[in-house]
């Protein structure tokens, strides 16, 4: 069998291959670090996420509710007045009926949303955890 030999150069002291594994190291070091750094970010990050997602579930809900409550009071309030119109013409009292249509005309008019005309007074009431909400 024939073997060839092949030349290899050392480097010559050992101060080369010395820094070479300092800078393998520094380099893993600083990695190691930045991992660690970024992982951190990443947690808030998601911690963040958890928190908002939460707000905005409770918000939510604050307004679903609110406007529940709202559209039931005015469904309430319109088959009040429906059935005063209802009465007002079987007694054929047109002064009931005038102001029965009027009223109703009233509500139709007015918006459950009016009170979201100034969302920074909403804002500033969904952020207050002592606001007291009426509905």
């Amino acid at each position: 069998m024939n073997v060839k030999k092949v030349s290899v150069e050392v480097l010559h002291g050992g101060a080369g291959a010395s820094q070479c594994l300092r800078a393998i190291v520094e380099a893993y070091t600083e990695y190691k670090i930045v991992a660690e750094e970024e992982r951190t970010k990443r947690r808030g990050i998601e911690a963040w996420e958890k928190t908002t997602i939460t707000q905005i579930q409770a918000q939510r809900d604050a307004l679903i509710k609110y406007l529940e409550l709202s559209f039931d009071e005015r469904s309430q309030n319109f088959r009040f007045l429906f059935e005063k119109v209802d009465n007002a013409i079987a007694s054929g009292d047109n002064n009931q009926l005038n102001l029965a249509l009027h009223s109703i005309v009233e509500i139709a008019k007015s918006s459950p949303f009016k009170d979201f005309a100034d969302l920074a007074t909403v804002r500033a009431a969904l952020d207050d955890p002592d606001h007291n909400w009426e509905f």
